[in-house]
């Protein structure tokens, strides 16, 4: 099981290389761009990029207008995100203990933030997101879909499996509604060749 310190060491230290290859909207496929977009519309209230990375998709909630901040654990990537979106709100920390109030938040995007956490600790960061999303807030996630809770080798930190039922389960019990639940396979070209899932949820 990788801590959350040995899950930021590994993406600093591939920090480059990761942003060379998945560090730009452009770089990502458009009906990603298109569902983040539909979701960020229909979400009021102050956003949060759960697991931000390099911050391209901070800058894409943001839309030049919406109440945003970007969480990572690895320095590199908020000493990038920082330098290419400087008007932004970038912070440090874990997903374990969030660094916001109660009921502060509208929205969370975890776009395939919590593929490195272990599957027991999954709802930890779970409550901690209903912890900070207001009644009604809207959680999107994005993950690898496949068999669920098996670990796989990722490039950068061992990673795991998640399926729309499971994290339905867990989503449920940590006070969520699903709203919405997406599979499909990669085209050519993607920056990953895995099956994406997608899981849209609401605070109860």
């Amino acid at each position: 099981m990788s801590s959350d310190a040995s899950i930021a060491a590994a993406y600093d230290a591939r920090a480059a290389e990761y942003i060379e290859i998945a560090g730009d909207i452009s770089q990502m496929d458009v009906r990603d761009s298109a569902l983040i977009a539909a979701w960020r519309d229909a979400t009021p209230g102050p956003l949060l990029d759960a697991g931000c990375g390099p911050g391209l998709w901070t800058e894409f909630l943001h839309d030049g207008r919406r109440d945003v901040r970007g969480l990572d654990m690895s320095e590199e990537f908020l000493t990038a995100a920082r330098r290419r979106h400087p008007h932004l709100d970038f912070r440090k920390g874990s997903m374990r203990t969030l660094p916001f109030e109660d009921a502060s938040l509208g929205g969370i995007l975890a776009w395939y933030s919590l593929i490195h956490t272990a599957p027991n600790d999954v709802s930890v960061i779970l409550s901690e997101f209903t912890r900070v999303l207001a009644p009604g807030g809207s959680l999107l996630i994005g993950y690898f879909d496949g068999a669920p809770r098996e670990p796989f080798s990722h490039a950068v930190a061992p990673a795991y499996f998640w399926s729309a039922d499971a994290l339905t389960e867990l989503l449920v019990e940590d006070g969520f509604t699903v709203t919405q639940a997406e599979i499909r396979s990669r085209e050519p070209g993607e920056v990953s060749r895995r099956a994406h899932g997608s899981v849209t949820a609401h605070r109860r």
